[in-house]
C-alpha cells in the first residue's frame, strides 16, 4: 500500500465513521423519544408566548444585508492578513513588486465594492424606500 493509497484509505474511513456517527445518532433519536403530536406542538413558537396575529408579513430585509456585507468584508480582511504575514518573506526573494502588486490590487477591489455598496445606500440602516420618498413629495406639496 502506497503512502498515496494510505492517506486516502483514512481520510475515507474518517468520513464513513462520521456519516455513522450522524445517521447513527438520528436513528437512536428518532426510536428513542416519544411521538405525542398535538396542537400546542405543531403552532408556532416565538420565545415561549403564544403568537399573536397573523405569521405572514413583510419583514424589511435590511439586518440580512447589512449582516452578509459585514460577512463578506470581514472575509476578505481575514484573507488579507495571512498576504500580510508572508510579504516580508516575498520581499526578500525577490517578488516586490509582485507582492506589492497583488496586495494593492486586492484592496482597491475590497475599496471600490465598498463604494459600491456605500453609493447604492446598503450601508444605511433606515434606508428610505422610493415609493416613500415619492409619497412624502406628494404630501409636502
Amino acid at each position: 500500500m502506497t503512502e498515496y493509497s494510505y492517506g486516502l484509505f483514512i481520510v475515507l474511513s474518517f468520513l464513513a465513521v462520521a456519516f455513522i456517527f450522524v445517521f447513527a445518532t438520528l436513528l437512536i433519536g428518532r426510536l428513542a423519544r416519544p411521538n405525542r403530536p398535538s396542537a400546542d406542538k405543531s403552532s408556532m413558537y416565538e420565545c415561549g408566548e403564544r403568537p399573536i396575529g397573523a405569521a405572514w408579513f413583510n419583514f424589511n430585509p435590511r439586518f440580512y444585508i447589512i449582516a452578509l456585507i459585514f460577512i463578506v468584508f470581514d472575509v476578505e480582511i481575514a484573507l488579507t492578513f495571512p498576504v500580510a504575514m508572508v510579504f516580508r518573506d516575498w520581499m526578500a526573494q525577490g517578488h516586490k513588486f509582485l507582492a506589492w502588486t497583488e496586495l494593492t490590487v486586492f484592496i482597491a477591489i475590497l475599496f471600490m465594492a465598498l463604494v459600491y455598496v456605500w453609493s447604492k445606500g446598503d450601508l444605511d440602516w433606515m434606508k428610505k424606500i422610493d415609493h416613500e420618498i415619492a409619497e412624502l413629495k406628494r404630501t409636502e406639496k
